[in-house]
């Protein structure tokens, strides 16, 4: 790959001494350096597609989180007070006609609509599980499709559409079996959107930009989270398919402007062999050099060989080449962790004694300033001192949550765990960046995809061990807490990345990483 350093065009095109090297710089222009130039101004039609990509996620927020609401535990009083306590009675051991939910509404929540109340931990947690089980399925079938198939854009456009169909069809559950299996077909196809959307919204910026352009779609996930909080704060009286209804509603006429303004991946088409197609995309992308951008097409290096064996890049590429294999598997674990972290605080903060909406609103608020604080982390610091410090201060306020909780001290343990989210959060953002460049892009969606199935396996066991710690209050917190350090430790293993362009092959990312080798030594 050329190196970065070196300029787009040696002289002016077009001009009369343009013949002189001709051959040399055809040799040296790569497709890369093309991107780089041509989109080094992150104009505002830039900043438009990465939001309208990124937006994919605002609603991706909304399936995840609306469980703490729609299948939360509501509350109760008695109406026989002479054979009812609420301080002290057991609501399993009451006849029914002693006590009422509040408000006198039986639909408000999964739980008591479908009679769960006296139920087994597992099964109120199914819904929930039957959600990450579905997301973990998805994920691994959606792997199997090869990079070059569909495009990321329709893949965006196919999963976020999928999603909001299915959660418009939950409001027609007449029971919780059928709550549960539609559950799983709302993880499975929104399995993996938010791997598809940092793919195209990744390589259609240039390197210096990518660290600041990744958390645009970031910080519109938690505020869907965050709306998320507000929704159901006003729709708390109603019935619980109406929260499924204001959020699945919006996705669904978010789909049509996806379909109608984005625009795909030039790294893609490249790849694909639409040389065209893409500079077309470019010039649409930048706000200058678009006089010569078409005449650069006929510069490029034809590498018919490489279109036609692009079918041969796949997700069984990581397991051929024994530096694929490891670099995922090691970026699986470190995910694996910081999933149970972040997706199980935010359902283990019903245990602390504080009010439900404002521990969400709280968890949402926290995110933002991650935002903000994690592209100043990836262009001052290298990325795996940046992940091993962020894991490990994670983890003990994970643990320091669990101590405090057990002395008493709510609103201190509060703290720690709004601590404990913000690392996970704060964690997630710097792997995100560090995976899209450790993978060229003829995998890049397949390696993403892993690693969002590594981030998903892990909050999967999030409602069971979330369901422990009413039990046993808070041991949730340390477990959550020593997972995301323990497994963060892993980090070292992998190479460093900081100031690296994105490769285009696997050949290509074996050709930068044995020059990089041999430049340390």
């Amino acid at each position: 790959m050329a190196d970065q350093s070196e300029p787009l065009l040696l002289s002016h095109i077009g001009a009369d001494d343009s013949n002189i090297n001709d051959r040399t710089r055809s040799e040296d222009l790569t497709f890369d350096s093309i991107v780089e130039q041509s989109l080094s101004d992150f104009g505002f039609w830039q900043l438009f597609q990465v939001v309208l990509v990124g937006l994919a996620l605002f609603f991706d927020a909304f399936p995840i989180f609306i469980t703490v609401y729609t299948d939360a535990y509501p509350t109760w009083h008695c109406v026989d007070h002479t054979i009812c306590d609420h301080s002290s009675s057991d609501i399993c051991k009451l006849p029914r006609s002693a006590w009422e939910w509040d408000g006198g509404s039986k639909d408000k929540t999964v739980i008591s609509e479908f009679g769960l109340e006296c139920s087994s931990s597992l099964l109120r947690g199914m819904p929930s599980s039957a959600f990450y089980i579905g997301a973990i399925v998805g994920g691994f079938f959606l792997a199997l499709i090869p990079d070059g198939s569909l495009g990321r854009k329709k893949l965006v456009l196919f999963s976020t559409f999928a999603m909001s169909i299915t959660s418009i069809s939950v409001v027609f559950s007449t029971n919780v079996w059928i709550y549960t299996s539609l559950k799983f077909v709302i993880g499975f196809s929104r399995s993996q959107t938010w791997s598809y959307a940092l793919v195209l919204i990744s390589e259609r910026v240039p390197t210096q930009w990518r660290p600041r352009a990744t958390m645009i779609p970031f910080t519109l996930f938690v505020l869907g989270f965050m709306s998320l909080s507000g929704i159901a704060y006003l729709a708390q009286h109603s019935s619980w398919r109406y929260l499924y209804l204001y959020t699945a509603v919006p996705a669904t006429f978010y789909c049509i402007f996806l379909y109608l303004f984005a625009l795909e991946s030039p790294r893609w088409l490249h790849l694909q062999g639409n040389n065209e197609e893409a500079i077309v995309v470019l010039k649409s992308l930048s706000s200058k050099n678009k006089a010569y951008l078409e005449s650069l097409v006929s510069q490029l290096p034809v590498e018919q060989e490489t279109v036609e064996a692009l079918p041969r890049y796949s997700i069984k590429d990581f397991y051929f080449r024994k530096w694929a294999f490891r670099r995922i598997l090691v970026v699986m674990i470190i995910l694996f962790g910081m999933g149970m972290s972040y997706y199980g605080v935010p359902l283990a903060a019903r245990d602390i004694d504080v009010n439900i909406y404002l521990s969400e609103t709280l968890n949402a608020v926290v995110e933002l300033p991650t935002f903000i604080i994690t592209p100043i982390i990836l262009e001052r610091v290298n990325r795996r001192s940046s992940v091993l410090v962020n894991t490990l201060i994670g983890g003990a306020s994970g643990v320091l949550c669990f101590v405090l909780s057990l002395l008493g001290k709510t609103g201190i343990a509060f703290a720690f765990e709004l601590g404990t989210f913000f690392c996970a959060r704060t964690g997630f953002n710097l792997m995100a960046v560090y995976m899209v460049e450790m993978f060229p892009t003829c995998v890049r969606s397949s390696a993403t995809m892993m690693f969002r199935q590594a981030l998903v396996v892990g909050g999967a066991c999030c409602p069971l061990i979330a369901s422990i710690g009413r039990d046993l209050p808070s041991v949730s917190f340390a477990v959550f807490g020593v997972a995301m350090s323990g497994l963060g430790l892993f980090v070292l293993i992998l190479p460093e990345t900081k100031g690296s362009s994105l490769c285009d092959t696997m050949e290509e990312q074996e050709k930068r990483d044995q020059a990089i080798n041999t430049g340390h030594c």
